[in-house]
Order: structure tokens, then C-alpha cells, then sequence
């Protein structure tokens, strides 16, 4: 840091002329795309255009995920009749788990469809271009000021 801090305050300058030429371009492609009424295509046979690769996208993510795989250990381990538990609190307990799960990725992949279909749309693209451009031009705005 020593070495560069000479060289800090140029390097600002030319950290916010690219991010200011990034926002720039990006409003004039968002823009342009609008303008001309372009419509975002999709690539058959990619990403998770069904109900089912959508949730079994999601349940991956999920079971991937260190901190819902800990917690739902510690609920097993931490509980002080598992040892002795019947078949019945057993199978309710899993039945429980798997009720919930689903129902928490059921409703992240319908909320995730109802946004998505709102910001895929041309008004939504629209409003998401802006936004960036602007974010990215406070950003450049950011990188100027002393701290």
C-alpha cells in the first residue's frame, strides 16, 4: 500500500473515468435494446426453464449449503430422545424436516418466477438497466472522494 500510495489519487480518477464510461455504455446499450423494442431470447435446452429443474436446482443449493446442513445435524444430534425415539416420532419428525424444506423451496422458486417474469419484461429491463448504470455511476462517484 505504501508503494501505490503516491499513485492513489490518479488511480482514482481513472478508477471512476472507466466505471463513468461503464455506466455510460450500459445505459446507451439498455437504451438502445429498449428503444427498438428488443426482446430477450432464450437458448433452448439451457438453465432452469422447467417447475422441476427449477426446484431440483434449488433443493442442490440447499443441501449444498454448510449452514442448513449444520443446523439440521445439530436438531438431530441436539435432541436428547433420538436414541430412544420410536418408529413414529422418528418418521414424523423426517416427515416434518421434508414438509418443510419443500414448502421453503416452493416458495423461493415461485417467488423467484414471479420476479423474474416482472424483470424480464421490457419495463423491468428498462428499470434494471438504469438502476446499474447507476449504481455503477456511484460507484465512480465514490471511488473520487478522499478516505
Amino acid at each position: 500500500a505504501g508503494v501505490i500510495a503516491p499513485a492513489a489519487g490518479p488511480l482514482r480518477v481513472v478508477a471512476a473515468v472507466v466505471l463513468l464510461g461503464l455506466a455510460a455504455h450500459g445505459l446507451w446499450r439498455t437504451w438502445a435494446a429498449h428503444s427498438a423494442g428488443e426482446t430477450p431470447t432464450a437458448r433452448a435446452g439451457r438453465g432452469i426453464g422447467t417447475p422441476g429443474r427449477a426446484y431440483a436446482a434449488l433443493l442442490g443449493l440447499t443441501l449444498l449449503n454448510p449452514t442448513t446442513v449444520l443446523y439440521f445435524v445439530a436438531l438431530v444430534l441436539g435432541r436428547r430422545d433420538t436414541a430412544d425415539a420410536g418408529l413414529l416420532p422418528a418418521a414424523l419428525f423426517v416427515a416434518g424436516v421434508v414438509l418443510a424444506s419443500a414448502s421453503w423451496q416452493l416458495l423461493i422458486a415461485g417467488g423467484g418466477t414471479v420476479v423474474g417474469r416482472a424483470l424480464t419484461g421490457p419495463r423491468g429491463r428498462l428499470v434494471t438497466g438504469v438502476l446499474s448504470s447507476a449504481l455503477i455511476a456511484a460507484l465512480a462517484v465514490a471511488a473520487l472522494l478522499p478516505g
